[in-house]
């Protein structure tokens, strides 16, 4: 089911990177809520294209291969994940529109990060597994 789920997670990321890189103003239209946070920048678009991409392979990594360089390359995958939904929290705090915006971006934000860090993340032994 890991296994799985990197694969998914290895697919939607590495795509919406090639988005940023290839289509970058195409993208910027397309997703909701990116045109309320400033005009279109090419290259900070193309920057964090690069990031989603990495963390795409990472995680294609991890599916193709759940070794502990391949699990280490996905945790820092997650980690960006994660920091760029504690952005969008930190955002959302104290704005009269945030509980909107976390709505909005709960499935493509914070979910993805959530659930990157549960399959990147450390497996209890089966010693841990039979004790608990």
């Amino acid at each position: 089911m890991r296994r799985l789920i990197s694969a998914l997670i290895a697919l939607a990321m590495g795509l919406n990177g090639l988005a940023m890189l290839l289509a970058g103003r195409w993208w910027y239209g397309a997703v909701p809520g990116v045109t309320a946070t400033g005009p279109f920048n090419p290259h900070f678009v193309k920057d964090i294209g690069a990031a989603y991409l990495t963390v795409g392979a990472a995680f294609a990594w991890l599916a193709a291969a759940r070794t502990e360089p391949a699990r280490g390359a996905a945790l820092a995958g997650a980690a960006f994940l994660s920091l760029h939904g504690l952005i969008h929290l930190a955002e959302a705090v104290g704005d009269p529109t945030g509980l909107a915006d976390l709505a909005r971006d709960f499935p493509a934000v914070i979910l993805p990060a959530i659930v990157a860090v549960w399959v990147a993340g450390p497996r209890p032994s089966s010693s841990e597994r039979r004790h608990a």
